[in-house]
């Protein structure tokens, strides 16, 4: 009766396929009916550590046999454990826990407005974005995002926010001026397209920024904890921020967004300025510390990469064999495959096959399919996937 009662009583703001999952393991997940699929979305860039991983199942149980809630009152283990852990892997030296993406983008922008507003300068309020970005569903981030579909329905949308063309540093540098406080963008736009930063283009960004006394968010939501090869994205272009947004998959499946910054930065918040009642709870942070603790490992992340580029190299041997492929992108095992506008074939079609065929994929602007399996993924699971994208692109199974 799931299906029914979710038709029946859940807001119908998702197009859901298939039949209810029940369970969870590693790659694969199984629906009520006993049908297995091997997941290449891990809940949208969340299970990077596959489905009821031993370890962060463990670090789950035995948190919630003694401190599941206490708010941020109070002093709690997880957490200051967690924080300490995340800034001595990162450029930052302070980080505000909170419960999701939108969230912890929330909190970087009212934390770049504060930290000129508290230095006199009112007038810097403004934060430049990039086209095509995503940056959450909120009021404050669903203006920040790049994507006219987002805000649809919700105008008015709130001031002092302004988009400019990802990797076109010229654009930034003509729209940078002493009303912007802050750069924000995604080292890699995952809804956008799955599209990379250009090479020297964050440096770029930083240089700008450094020169103008602006502050650089790095939402690196979608793309941080190991996905992109690097336990951060931005540290493959040795570029870091003055802020950067983490979430989803921080504690692998448990809810938790944080906001890393320099101290500096930091100080635009004070005692008051800023809050929650769950961000980061002690079940949530002991979570998040199991996941950090594996994915953080050198040799876990050199094997993304080797996964990552195996995956990339096969599915560009179909684009070598099909003009409907127009390319395949992305870093680590955040990959996308756009299709040609004119191959009469949409993205939705090739996700509605592949879940036929036991796969889940994800399609993203009507003609990207986008993979982002988790991090432990096969290369004989990747074979399997290829294989059945190629019967789909010759037509055999279409």
């Amino acid at each position: 009766m799931s299906v029914k009662h979710t038709q029946d009583h859940v807001f119908q703001t998702y197009m859901r396929q298939g039949r209810p999952f029940i369970k969870g393991e590693g790659t694969r997940l199984t629906d009520d009916q006993g049908k297995a699929f091997t997941d290449f979305l891990a809940g949208i860039a969340v299970c990077n550590l596959g489905h009821c991983h031993p370890a962060v199942t463990r670090a789950i149980s035995d948190q919630a046999k003694t401190l599941v809630h206490v708010s941020n009152l109070f002093y709690t283990n997880p957490q200051a454990d967690l924080a300490k852990a995340l800034t001595e892997k990162s450029f930052a030296d302070r980080v505000f826990f909170a419960n999701s993406g939108a969230e912890a983008n929330e909190a970087a922008i009212k934390l770049a407005r504060r930290y000129f507003q508290r230095k006199g300068e009112k007038s810097r309020y403004r934060i430049i974005t990039m086209t095509q970005s995503f940056h959450g569903r909120t009021m404050a981030t669903l203006t920040a995002t790049g994507q006219d579909k987002i805000k649809d329905g919700f105008y008015p949308l709130l001031e002092g926010f302004s988009h400019v063309p990802f990797n076109d540093i010229e654009a930034l540098r003509s729209a940078v001026d002493d009303t912007v406080c802050a750069v924000m963008m995604e080292p890699v736009q995952g809804e956008g397209g799955v599209i990379p930063a250009a090479p020297d283009y964050l440096a770029q960004v930083r240089q700008l920024c450094d020169d103008t006394g602006t502050l650089l968010i790095f939402d690196e939501i979608q793309t941080g904890m190991g996905r992109c090869g690097t336990l951060f994205a931005h540290q493959a272009y040795d570029v870091a921020p003055d802020i950067m947004t983490l979430a989803k998959a921080l504690a692998n499946g448990i809810p938790i967004g944080a906001m890393l910054a320099t101290q500096d930065a930091a100080s635009g918040f004070d005692y008051g300025s800023h809050a929650t009642t769950f961000g980061g709870t002690p079940l949530a942070t002991a979570a998040a510390l199991e996941v950090l603790s594996i994915i953080s490992a050198p040799e876990f992340l050199d094997n993304v990469v080797k996964t990552g580029d195996y995956f990339r190299t096969q599915l560009r041997s179909l684009k070598e064999k099909y003009p409907k492929v127009k390319e395949i992108r992305g870093k680590g095992l955040l990959i996308g495959m756009e299709l040609n506008t004119n191959s009469g074939l949409s993205a939705g079609d090739f996700v509605g096959e592949c879940f036929k065929k036991g796969f889940i994929i994800n399609g993203i602007q009507d003609k990207v399919l986008r993979f982002a399996p988790p991090l432990i993924i096969e290369k004989q699971e990747i074979d399997n996937l290829v294989a059945v994208l190629d019967s789909l692109l010759s037509g055999e199974d279409h």
